[in-house]
């Protein structure tokens, strides 16, 4: 079998597994901005964006090498997307903008104002975030209005329907779950211990929100849920997800905190299965008109491009991975309380 004559299948799998990669990186510390003004007092703040502070900023690159994928692979998706959600990327770069902003400059004054101020606008950014990402993935999902050119027909609060909603409320609590768990990890003390409650609470609040999206999905996105229908042995993966979710509270109990913590892991990578199984072949769902949606198939490059974007993603995705394993590893073990800074 020559796997150069699967390139369109291929790429669809490589976009995948990088924004998997940065689900699950940057998930854990937009989850830590959602928690943010949870913490007392200015030292346990300051501990909770030291947990993520050497890393956060390593974490977007896997945002942004898979949107350069998307655009070498197929342009005519990321020409659509990016155009016809323009307002909401607008949205989402400026969240990006002030969490940057705010973790480097919330330490340069002593005023309690300055510093409540910049912790606000943090853990606001964050939200805004995550709720954004999972808006644009539940419109994917959904089906948007594109005309036979290819472009997008609507408007900006097309995209603010019910269901898009609800996936960016799931997607918030998904990480919010995620970065609790890292912050236990992270963590010791009197912290852990209110670490641990927020787990409990994400938990809870991730469990009622993916049944309510379940729900959601089988009646105003049923095509999602299709192939599982047409090939029960599919079921497999909501059946691993619930079994990742279960198996937190079990590690956290037993004191297993990078176990509970790749269980997490485990839940944002089996619903992005989930949904790159629904979606496939499609990238971008057309409604009403299903004849004009984007396929892998009708909006890829061209083979030699597909070819030589494969060459040089063999070539260089082994130093991103690489970039990323010597960060976290320079950086393993606990925040210490004696030392705010990173």
């Amino acid at each position: 079998m020559n796997p150069f004559n699967y390139l369109p299948e291929i790429w669809f799998f490589l976009v995948g597994v990088l924004l998997l990669g940065y689900a699950i990186l940057d998930g854990f510390d937009l989850g830590v901005g959602a928690w943010l003004l949870r913490a007392k007092g200015d030292t346990d703040r300051r501990m909770l964006l030291n947990a993520i502070g050497p890393v956060w900023d390593g974490n977007e690159v896997w945002l942004v090498v898979g949107g350069g994928a998307l655009f070498a692979a197929f342009p005519n998706v990321y020409a659509t997307v990016f155009s016809g959600f323009y307002l909401p990327f607008i949205l989402l770069l400026v969240g990006l903008i002030f969490r940057a902003v705010a973790i480097e400059f919330r330490s340069k004054e002593e005023d309690t104002r300055w510093r409540s101020f910049w912790d606000a606008s943090f853990s606001i950014a964050s939200i805004l975030i995550a709720v954004l990402s999972g808006v644009a993935l539940g419109n994917i999902a959904l089906g948007v209005p594109i005309g036979s050119d290819g472009e997008y027909a609507g408007g900006f609060f097309n995209l603010l329907n019910p269901y898009a909603l609800i996936t960016g409320v799931t997607a918030l609590a998904l990480f919010m779950m995620h970065g609790s768990i890292y912050l236990v990890l992270k963590t010791e003390g009197e912290l852990q211990e209110t670490a641990r409650g927020w787990v409990k609470t994400g938990m809870i609040f991730f469990i009622v929100m993916y049944g309510i999206l379940t729900m959601a999905t089988l009646i105003f996105a049923p095509h999602m849920a299709s192939k599982i229908q047409s090939n029960p042995w599919f079921i497999f993966l909501p059946i691993v997800t619930m079994l990742f979710v279960a198996n937190v509270p079990r590690e956290i109990s037993r004191g297993k905190e990078m176990n509970a913590f790749l269980s997490s892991c485990g839940v944002i990578g089996s619903l992005l299965a989930l949904f790159g199984l629904g979606l496939f072949p499609n990238l971008v769902l057309s409604s009403p008109t299903a004849a004009n949606s984007l396929t892998i198939y009708n909006s890829s490059s061209s083979q030699a491009s597909l070819t030589t974007m494969f060459y040089i993603t063999l070539l260089g995705f082994p130093f991103v991975v690489a970039y990323t394993v010597a960060i976290y590893w320079v950086f393993r073990g606990k925040v210490q309380s004696h030392s705010l800074h990173y």
